[in-house]
């Protein structure tokens, strides 16, 4: 029985998550859709993770930090998931509804649909120029067949059968799900966003943090773009540029002398790591990977729908 397909599977990527990954297993748990396994890939936890995984029935996939890139440690969970369809998560993430899986599987109902991924929002914990980022880029209404490539694999899903086909990119810092998407978008195939699919995507990060994540991202991007720039003076303009709309915000929302110093330094950290991540000229190797892993509106004005069904209650919800 455990060799029969599933219809999807649930991978999960993590390094020393245990103060998190318990809610994502509990989330899981409480979902609707039946016919679903979960791996934890584990790139060499020394906290309690596993322990939490094993504890939820959990498969659990390791792979040492010699060996991991985002990529790979994704392709090493799909190769032991049962699933038609591959779910990816963060391990700091969790689902905000018990329908989660159902309406992030729901567009493949579509045979051209290749990826689809859903809506994150930042919890108590994220900064708040982030959460102006999660809004951005993951807004309140569901776009079935969008008209560019961009996904994210901190909440997506995709058909196997086409990762069959191409595996994710084990030699980039980052983007993997971009490269992959972007992949899939040239194939002829339609990417899909949806908003009901929801999930708080938790982070926590110091200044020097947020700018080893955009480093990477960048350093991703010009392996996948090698002809894309960002200049100083991009820099300076758009660190500025969101500096003074999150600022505006922040006023009209009554927290502006509360967040002054973390827009500050958020933004400037997120553009000073994109802009040093474009122009980086070294050795992209196995160190580097490490290096970044283990470190020392257009719909804006329409109305989304609104759900029936009921939030997942989480007791340890912060």
């Amino acid at each position: 029985m455990d060799s029969a397909p599933l219809k999807c599977s649930v991978v999960v990527r993590a390094y020393n998550e245990g103060k998190n990954i318990g809610r994502l297993f509990t989330g899981i748990r409480q979902q609707t859709l039946e016919g679903v396994d979960v791996i934890l890939v584990d790139s060499g936890s020394t906290d309690d993770t596993v322990a939490i995984a094993e504890q939820f029935g959990v498969k659990v996939v390791h792979i040492s930090p010699e060996e991991f890139t985002f990529g790979r440690s994704l392709n090493r969970g799909i190769q032991a998931a049962r699933g038609e369809f591959i779910v990816n998560i963060s391990a700091h993430c969790y689902p905000v509804y018990p329908d989660w899986l159902e309406q992030l599987l729901f567009p493949f109902a579509d045979p051209q649909v290749a990826v689809s991924y859903g809506k994150q929002r930042g919890g108590k914990t994220n900064r708040y120029s982030e959460h102006q980022w999660f809004r951005q880029y993951f807004p309140d209404v569901s776009t079935p067949r969008q008209g560019h490539p961009y996904s994210h694999n901190a909440n997506a899903a995709i058909r196997r059968t086409l990762w069959e086909q191409a595996p994710y990119n084990e030699q980039v810092t980052g983007l993997e799900d971009l490269a992959w998407s972007s992949w899939a978008f040239a194939q002829g195939y339609a990417i899909s966003y949806v908003a009901e699919a929801e999930i708080i995507h938790l982070h926590d990060e110091t200044p020097k943090q947020v700018y080893n994540r955009y480093r990477r991202e960048a350093v991703a991007m010009k392996q996948i773009l090698p002809d894309s720039r960002f200049s100083l003076w991009r820099f300076l303009r758009m660190a500025t540029s969101h500096i003074f709309s999150d600022l505006a915000q922040a006023r009209r929302e009554g927290v502006f002398g509360q967040q002054f110093v973390s827009i500050l330094w958020f933004r400037v950290m997120q553009y000073w790591g994109t802009y040093r991540g474009y122009n980086y000229s070294g050795k992209i190797n196995a160190q580097l990977h490490q290096q970044f892993y283990y470190p020392p509106g257009i719909l804006t004005e329409k109305k989304p729908a609104e759900r029936s069904v009921a939030p997942i209650a989480y007791p340890d919800e912060e």
